[in-house]
């Protein structure tokens, strides 16, 4: 934690001179806010034409800008929970000259990577992990013997995570040497909602409170003789002014030296609440006030808008959309939907975990508003307390993105599908989604969901065929799931009335003979195109959209045998996805007389970049079916 020789830069450019921390620590605090301004502009012109999360990134500029001065990363380990906020910190740690890649294809990542960078401690994408890793961090240095620092970053939005609770209780119980900072802005995508976030956030960030502290701690110190004494009983009790008109009271209860909350744009008192904690040793929790999308005024009007956003008109904050006769996009028509149904519905409920724009919901909330839960980013007990919703008669609906979903597998297991209860799971953002990368690509919901006894499967291959399974999923009586991509619809045309699909049948596109192409979801049309492309080399190729991975249709095995060869394409991983649910369908048939060949995803993270570019890559587009069929058809 070394501050090295001050120097003072010129007032121009000076971040043309940050290539790390320690050319950081070489300024003087003075010329820091004109640092955190270049920083902001460099954030605000790479986002604005690479997309990407903005306004949380505009809102710890300041923060970053401290920790980096006082801490000696990546000595000191510094932890950012989810990674929505590491921009700036990729900045100012060496990535200055990169950042113009930013989520690009083969470019610097949108969140922390430990490939990318020493500096980045873990990698991240999902919220509430921080203090888990951090206390793992911790320990295994204690261990060691190393005296160096570990900070977690954590929102207030992320505090509403069990697993963050989880980590604070064995953090105060095993008085370990973490330092946790709350970046406390009242939004965690959208705004923050529970009683607990609410308590950290409302009245105590109000100058009225902080000021009433103030008097009273300078009113029992200036009782002369006893205001001393009298002010350390209070700091020690359990109802101590701190814990009366400050969160820290719950903090303390989890032993926990709370200090807070500070103004989280005022580098000097960030740079000195810091240096001083850095002396501290045991858990410590520094509360951070802070405005989300701070110094960019569209996105502090509407941070919700530009949490994660694409390439937009930085002078108007508008983004770049393609024409108005474009599709809509599924999350969009699921929107619609929801709405519909739920005006012919009386117990449809809409659940989703701090996700209602991403989810499409926002419309449902506004004409179901008592229909509409937000829960917070809790997405284990979104899926039981639906589950409970079910039990008594109701039909809840749990919104939430597939690589989110992962997060609930036991909930799923234990609470729906053991007892049969009828929730149905929307998983958005499914296959591959693009720029955020490997923790957000929805490749896995097939092979985890499928495996589980009750669970129906249902997977469209366009707009319209989402609302009638929609519809399908209303009228059943157990779980169901129906997973769906992050992009516009196909453009077909959208039915007024609702159709009842029959469960488990397939629907045959195009007759053949020569090639018997299985399809699902977003491959399903690239399918098409590629069969007719297939008929000018005067092949015959049946197209089937198969609609649902759980149950199968049990005509699929004779189509295959019947044909004697089989291309099977999804966007999920190989390894236990549809691919495998036919191939175990064929085993228990018998059938060895079929050349079979699957496309899908491959047993690997996927990178990040553009999904037509990924889909490409990993051999699932139309140019890659029309290969693999004509390897099949010789």
């Amino acid at each position: 934690m070394e501050q090295g020789h001050k120097k003072t830069r010129s007032k121009r450019g000076l971040l043309d001179h940050i290539h790390s921390p320690a050319d950081l620590r070489g300024l003087e605090v003075a010329d820091l806010e004109m640092l955190a301004g270049e920083i902001r502009n460099l954030i605000i012109e790479t986002v604005s034409r690479n997309g990407g999360h903005l306004a949380p990134n505009l809102g710890v500029v300041e923060l970053s800008i401290a920790l980096h001065y006082v801490f000696d990363a990546p000595r000191d380990k510094i932890i950012w929970d989810v990674g929505h906020q590491a921009y700036a910190h990729k900045i100012i740690t060496g990535r200055r000259d990169k950042f113009h890649t930013l989520r690009k294809y083969k470019g610097i990542s949108g969140f922390p990577r430990r490939e990318e960078s020493p500096y980045d401690s873990f990698n991240t994408g999902h919220s509430g992990t921080s203090i888990s890793a951090g206390l793992g961090i911790t320990t295994a240095r204690s261990i060691k013997g190393d005296k160096d620092k570990v900070i977690a970053v954590i929102g207030d939005g992320s505090m509403t995570v069990g697993m963050a609770f989880e980590a604070l209780n064995q953090t105060g119980h095993t008085d370990s040497d973490l330092t946790v900072v709350m970046n406390d802005n009242e939004m965690s995508i959208a705004k923050s909602v529970g009683a607990l976030s609410s308590y950290i956030s409302r009245k105590i960030s109000e100058p009225r409170f902080v000021n009433l502290k103030k008097i009273l701690e300078n009113f029992f110190l200036s009782i002369p003789g006893v205001g001393e004494n009298i002010f350390a009983i209070l700091k020690k009790s359990e109802d101590s002014l701190l814990g009366l008109l400050t969160p820290g009271m719950l903090f303390e209860a989890l032993k926990f030296r709370y200090i807070g909350p500070i103004k989280g744009h005022d580098l000097s008192l960030l740079i000195k609440t810091f240096k001083d904690v850095a002396q501290l040793k045991g858990p410590v929790l520094v509360h951070v006030l802070t405005t989300k999308g701070k110094g960019y005024a569209p996105a502090e009007e509407n941070p919700t808008y530009f949490h994660g956003i694409g390439s937009f008109d930085i002078a108007t904050g508008v983004i770049k959309k393609g024409s108005d006769k474009e599709p809509p996009t599924y999350t969009e028509v699921f929107g619609r939907t929801m709405v519909e149904l739920g005006g012919k519905e009386k117990g449809l409920f809409a659940i989703t975990a701090a996700m209602p724009e991403g989810t499409g919901l926002t419309e449902f909330a506004k004409v179901y508003p008592d229909r509409f839960i937000d829960v917070g980013i809790a997405e284990q007990h979104a899926v039981t307390f639906a589950a409970g919703l079910a039990t008594e008669g109701l039909k809840p609906v749990v919104a939430i993105y597939s690589t989110f979903l992962q997060r609930s597998f036991d909930q799923i297991i234990h609470d729906v599908c053991l007892p049969n209860l009828h929730v149905i799971f929307t998983l958005d953002r499914c296959g591959i989604v693009g720029e955020d990368g490997p923790t957000h690509h929805g490749i896995f919901d097939l092979s985890y969901l499928r495996i589980i006894p009750n669970m129906s499967i249902m997977v469209p291959k366009d707009e319209n065929e989402l609302r009638h399974m929609l519809f399908t999923a209303t009228t059943l009586h157990g779980p169901v799931s129906i997973r769906y991509p992050r992009e516009k619809g196909v453009g077909v045309p959208i039915d007024r009335e609702y159709k009842k699909i029959p469960i488990g049948e397939v629907e045959e596109l195009t007759d053949g003979k020569d090639l018997l192409i299985l399809a699902i979801g977003s491959r399903v049309h690239p399918c098409l195109e590629a069969a007719m492309e297939l008929e000018k080399d005067g092949r015959s190729i049946k197209v089937v959209n198969c609609r649902f991975v759980k149950p199968l249709d049990p005509r699929i095995p004779q189509m295959a045998s019947s044909i004697g060869r089989v291309l099977i394409v999804e966007e999920n991983t190989l390894q236990g996805g549809f691919g495998s649910a036919i191939l175990e369908s064929f085993t228990d048939q018998g059938l060895s007389n079929v050349r079979v060949k699957r496309l899908g995803i491959p047993d690997k993270f996927i990178e990040h970049g553009p999904q037509d570019l990924l889909r490409e890559r990993y051999r699932i587009s139309r140019k890659e079916i029309v290969e693999e069929a004509r390897k099949l058809c010789s």
